[in-house]
């Protein structure tokens, strides 16, 4: 079984420990990921295991004869080859092995039969021959048009230059490559970044069929909960075990960081403590020593220190301008690229308010609609018209661009801030990513992703009430991920956004459009609410199709072969049908889980009530056991109160929106 294994690895930079005596292993059927907050050290401890940085001290070590392969985050440019060729290159291993063959025999050509050497040349002869059959190598043409068209690859893609493809497209085939070397031990640091839902769906799949081992690095949760058994974390250095998958990991880490959250709050009452009181007495004669013995003290403490996630920044972003009840109309959009329609026929109403999501296959025109509602592509068939009142800004990765010059990036954000937000810039740039000394960057020396991150977050600072959003979280981690969504959810303006970070879509989208090659639809609901339908429609179509021997598309319901108007307008009412349905169905359900949240607080209220007439009682508060018990009870019940009123009150303002919801003219289907 291979094996791969680092013990007590520690490694510094300058005078920060990134690594601190760290051990992992990892083995055939390892399915792990390293998780911890962005510049923990997740990215070095990945090279040292792929053996492209030494540890400063420590071991790593691995068993005869197994092969790592390793992705880093990016910096891969590919030249000099076609796509089909540069991917071919990913048998380098077994191209040396054939080679060695060769030269072995024409060694057994000359050797005697009765020489000592031969018997040893032949075996070592038939295990290399062995080696190639079992490697897949004589198969390589179908598995290489295999991985490639899962990582969305097109046919007419393997005989272009490789250097013709962008950055994004460059880390796929660099991504493609470390598949079909089909090692024993796989590191991927960040492999999702690059990909769309679909082929993220592709690579879920191949990990659950891969028999070696994996550690990755991602921002994704859904495709961590997916894919990992096991997670590591880098915190301060040290690195500690979880079972289960990453939802599972936070679970436990959540009751840990409880109990740290507490002593960080009670060291830094003490450090308070102490600190005012050497500003108080170090220069009086009197309480001097005093005052050096707790300078002495608070130079001896060990601190203690706590994840991002645990300083809990909430953002406050302009609130958006006063718009009317249309944000806006879409009337016959297309778009055509030479003799490739792109779009076509899109109709759309989209009311204020709404966070739309727009899905679809990769070159399904999600960009390009996104450029066109932004005004930025103003070549394109059809109507575009803004609501009253609304004012939009428009966040791609282009944007990024824009964001150079000697100006540092304080002094940017500053100069974009309203006057109120000043005080809260540095706040705003830590939960970007912008720590510490970060902020006095320049911005010519920023990477690609922190001009995408600053793009965003200057956008944001702005007073809108339409903000266009494509692919918002890449270049961000699980932590950043999470603060934009709570800012974006709290947003009272409009929302029109792409993305392929699967919970991002479900936690922030309320509908959902889908961009095909046949008509494009809207859904009623989030993107969870899509799948869903997507799986009954394919669950109907396959019985359809099994029945008659067709196979209709994916995402679509069999339709007769002649459609009359009739046909049409029942299947169009038959939708509406079904979807009101849902929404009723929906709006019971909350209502019946208000109603129970209601009740429970009407108790919680009447024990309430008894325990302080308990306490009211003379020979109750006379008795101080029997009072101190009654107050315990008293204090629970006040709490466990507390706790159901704010559950109340979210789901009053979910049934409220659902409500709202219903009584709204929704946008007209699209034909």
């Amino acid at each position: 079984m291979a094996f791969m294994q680092c013990s007590r690895v520690s490694l510094a930079f300058g005078n920060r420990d990134i690594l601190k005596e760290v051990s992992l292993s990892l083995a055939a059927g390892s399915s792990a990921c390293l998780a911890g907050a962005n510049g923990s050290g997740k990215s070095t401890l990945m090279q040292v295991l792929a053996g492209k940085r030494a540890p400063d001290t420590g071991d790593r070590a691995l068993q005869k004869g197994s092969r790592v392969s390793y992705l880093p985050q990016a910096g891969i440019v590919h030249r000099g080859r076609t796509l089909r060729d540069e991917a071919e290159t990913a048998y380098h291993a077994i191209t040396a092995m054939l080679s060695q063959m060769e030269v072995l025999g024409r060694t057994l050509e000359q050797a005697k039969r009765d020489d000592s050497r031969t018997a040893a040349l032949l075996e070592e002869f038939h295990l290399l021959q062995e080696g190639v059959e079992h490697s897949g190598y004589y198969q390589r043409e179908q598995t290489i048009a295999m991985v490639l068209a899962g990582l969305g690859f097109a046919e007419t893609d393997l005989d272009r230059r490789a250097e013709e493809f962008s950055g994004g497209w460059q880390m796929r085939i660099a991504l493609a490559k470390v598949l079909l070397e089909a090692p024993d031990i796989l590191l991927l640091d960040e492999p999702t970044n690059y990909l769309d839902i679909e082929a993220r769906t592709w690579l879920e799949g191949w990990l659950h069929s891969f028999t070696g081992g994996y550690l990755l690095v991602s921002h994704d949760r859904y495709f961590l909960d997916l894919t990992v058994t096991e997670v590591y974390e880098l915190f301060q250095g040290s690195l500690k075990r979880y079972a289960g998958n990453y939802s599972a990991y936070e679970k436990v880490r959540d009751l840990e960081l409880e109990s740290l959250a507490k002593r960080y709050a009670a060291q830094q009452e003490e450090i308070a403590k102490a600190e005012d009181l050497i500003r108080r007495f170090r220069y009086k004669a009197s309480k001097a020593a005093m005052a050096q013995e707790r300078i002495k003290k608070l130079e001896k403490m060990e601190l203690i220190e706590i994840p991002e996630s645990l300083k809990k920044i909430s953002i406050t972003f302009p609130p958006p301008p006063h718009a009317g009840r249309i944000a806006l109309t879409l009337e016959g959009i297309g778009k055509c690229y030479g003799q490739r329609r792109v779009l076509g026929g899109l109709d759309l109403v989209l009311e204020s308010r709404e966070k739309l999501v727009v899905v679809g296959r990769n070159g399904a025109g999600k960009t390009t609609l996104l450029r066109i509602l932004a005004t930025v592509d103003q070549d394109f068939e059809g109507t575009l018209q803004y609501g009253a009142g609304i004012s939009a800004g428009y966040f791609s990765q282009d944007a990024a661009e824009t964001m150079t010059g000697p100006e540092q990036v304080l002094e940017c954000m500053e100069a974009e801030a309203p006057t109120e937000l000043i005080p809260k810039v540095r706040d705003m740039l830590g939960s970007f990513l912008f720590r510490g000394d970060d902020v006095y960057k320049p911005l010519s020396v920023l990477s690609g992703g922190e001009k995408s991150r600053l793009a965003l977050l200057k956008m944001l600072l702005k007073p809108l009430n339409l903000l266009i959003l494509d692919e918002p979280t890449n270049h961000l981690d699980l932590y950043s991920k999470d603060i934009l969504l709570d800012t974006l959810r709290n947003f009272t303006g409009t929302i029109i956004f792409v993305s392929h970070d699967r919970a991002f879509m479900e936690a922030l989208s309320t509908k959902t459009l889908e961009l095909s090659r046949g008509r494009p639809r809207l859904f009623y609901g989030n993107y969870a609410y899509y799948q869903d339908r997507l799986e009954r429609e394919a669950a109907a179509a396959s019985s359809t199709g099994a029945a008659f021997g067709e196979r209709p598309a994916p995402g679509t319901l069999p339709k007769p072969k002649f459609e009359t108007p009739e046909r049409k307008a029942a299947s169009g009412a038959a939708e509406r049908r079904e979807t009101e349905k849902q929404r009723q169905t929906h709006i019971r359900r909350l209502e019946r889980q208000e109603a129970e949240i209601l009740k429970a607080l009407e108790d919680l209220e009447t024990e309430k009530a008894r325990m302080e007439g308990e306490l009211a009682k003379p020979e109750i508060y006379r008795n101080g056991a029997q009072a101190k018990a009654v107050k315990l009870k008293l204090d629970e019940t006040t709490a466990a109160l507390e706790a159901k009123t704010q559950e109340w009150e979210t789901k009053a303002a979910e049934l409220e929106l659902a409500r709202r919801e219903q009584s709204l003219v929704y946008a007209r289907p699209i034909q």
